[in-house]
C-alpha cells in the first residue's frame, strides 16, 4: 500500500487539509472527539482544522454545543452535543469500577454513596460549586476514608458520588473561567437525558464512528482507543462489514475503501501544528506510522530512545499530509514557537508556524501539553529543540 497516500488519507479524514472547516461541534463530529487533559490540545486541534479562535470555542462550550465529559476508558474528551449521551454511556464503567473498589477495600457501601448522590444533587443548581463548597453544603454526608483511602487516591466519598452523577448526566463539571486548558472546576445540576443507549448499542455506535474517523485501523488500534475487551470489540464491529486492507492488519468498510480509491493525495505540502495528543496520533496510538524510516531513527528530545521506539510524541507535532515532519513547543519567555523540522522550511511551513505562533501568543498565552505542564518543566524540551538534538 502507498504509505504516502495512506498518511494523506488519514490526514484528510482528520480534517487537517481544511475539509472539516466549520463549527466546533461539526468539526468534532466529523473528525473525532478531542482528548482533553487540561492542556491546549482541543484549542490547537480546532484551530488547525477549522481556524476557530479560542473565543469561538469557549462560546461553544458556554452554549453547550460542545463539552468536556468523561467518556471512553474513563478519559475526558471534548464532545459535540449530539454525542454527550453516547460518550457518558461509554464512560460509565470507570466510576462504577471505582465504587466497586471502594466497597471492597474501603468499607464503603452502595447505599451510602447513593445517599450522598441525593445530597449533592440537592445542593447543586445553576451556580457552580467547587468540591470544597459541595462538601461544606452536604455536611456529614461526605465521609473521610482515612489513610487507606489516601493511598488509593480516594480521600473522601465525594469523588465517588461526583463520578457517578456525571456518568448519569445528573451533573456536569464546568471550568471556572470557561476555558478548556486548565483544571479548576465547579459542578452544576444538569439532568441530561441519556436516551436508550445500552452497553452493547453504545459500543457498536462507537465502532461505527471510530472507523469513519480513523479507518483504516487495526483491531489493536480500536481496542486501545475504546478500552474494550477483545470479545466486546469483536461484537462492536460485527455489523460494520469490515474487510482487511491487503498485506496489512488494517481494516476498513466498503464505503471507506471506495472513498480511498477515489482519493488523490495532495502534491503540495499541507502543514499543521497540533498537540502531541491530537487525534492524528491518538486515535491509533501507533506513533511509528507517522514517521518515515529515516526519521524513526532520530533521537527523542531528552532521552536515550529513538523516536520510532516511542509510544507517544515527545512534544507537540508538525505534520504534513499525515507525516510527522517536526516537533515544537512554545517558549513563554521569548513568546515564540521553538521548532525542529526534518524538511527544508518553505514559505508554507513558515506561514503555518507564524499562524500557530500568533494563535498561541495572542489567544492562549501558552501551549501546555497537559495540566501540570509548565514553562519550567518544558525547558529541557525547548533547549533540545533549539540545539537541534
Amino acid at each position: 500500500m502507498d504509505t504516502g497516500k495512506l498518511r494523506a488519507w488519514w490526514s484528510h479524514c482528520q480534517g487537517l487539509d481544511g475539509v472539516a472547516a466549520g463549527s466546533a461541534a461539526g468539526t468534532l463530529g466529523r473528525t473525532g472527539w478531542a482528548r482533553s487533559v487540561g492542556g491546549s490540545g482541543p484549542y490547537l486541534g480546532l484551530y488547525a482544522r477549522a481556524g476557530l479562535s479560542r473565543e469561538a470555542v469557549d462560546a461553544a462550550v458556554a452554549r453547550l454545543e460542545v463539552h468536556e465529559l468523561p467518556s471512553v476508558r474513563g478519559c475526558t474528551y471534548v464532545l459535540p452535543a449530539a454525542d454527550f449521551a453516547l460518550g457518558l454511556r461509554l464512560g460509565a464503567g470507570a466510576p462504577e469500577g471505582e465504587l466497586a473498589a471502594a466497597v471492597k477495600h474501603l468499607g464503603v457501601t452502595g447505599a451510602e454513596i447513593e445517599g450522598l448522590c441525593e445530597a449533592v444533587t440537592g445542593v447543586l443548581g445553576e451556580r457552580p460549586l467547587d468540591p470544597a463548597a459541595i462538601k461544606a453544603a452536604t455536611g456529614d454526608a461526605v465521609r473521610g476514608l482515612g489513610e487507606a483511602g489516601k493511598k488509593r487516591g480516594t480521600a473522601t466519598t465525594l469523588p465517588l458520588a461526583l463520578g457517578l452523577l456525571q456518568a448519569r448526566g445528573a451533573i456536569r463539571r464546568v471550568p471556572v473561567n470557561g476555558r478548556l486548558d486548565q483544571q479548576r472546576y465547579g459542578y452544576v445540576a444538569w439532568g441530561l437525558d441519556l436516551g436508550e443507549w445500552t452497553a452493547e448499542s453504545a459500543r457498536a455506535e462507537l465502532a461505527r464512528r471510530y472507523f469513519g474517523w480513523a479507518g483504516p485501523a487495526s483491531m489493536v488500534h480500536f481496542r486501545w482507543f475504546s478500552g474494550f475487551t477483545a470479545t466486546a470489540a469483536k461484537a462492536a464491529v460485527a455489523g460494520l462489514g469490515l474487510r482487511p486492507v491487503d498485506g496489512t492488519d488494517l481494516l476498513w468498510t466498503e464505503a471507506t475503501a471506495a472513498e480511498y480509491a477515489r482519493f488523490t493525495a495532495p502534491e503540495e505540502p499541507s502543514y499543521a501544528l497540533v498537540a502531541g495528543i491530537d487525534g492524528i496520533h491518538l486515535l491509533h496510538r501507533d506513533f511509528g506510522r507517522l514517521l518515515d524510516p529515516a526519521d524513526a531513527q532520530r533521537p527523542e528530545l531528552t532521552g536515550p530512545k529513538a523516536l520510532g521506539a516511542l509510544s507517544d510524541s515527545p512534544a507537540h507535532m508538525i505534520v504534513d499530509r499525515g507525516r510527522l515532519v517536526g516537533l515544537w513547543e512554545f517558549d513563554t519567555a521569548a513568546q515564540e514557537i521553538v521548532r525542529q523540522t526534518w524538511v527544508a522550511p518553505d514559505a508554507e511551513l513558515r506561514a503555518a508556524v507564524a499562524s500557530a505562533e500568533a494563535f498561541v501568543r495572542d489567544q492562549l498565552g501558552d501551549a501546555r501539553s497537559f495540566s501540570l505542564d509548565s514553562p519550567k518543566s518544558r525547558a529541557p524540551r525547548i533547549a533540545a529543540l533549539r540545539s537541534g538534538r
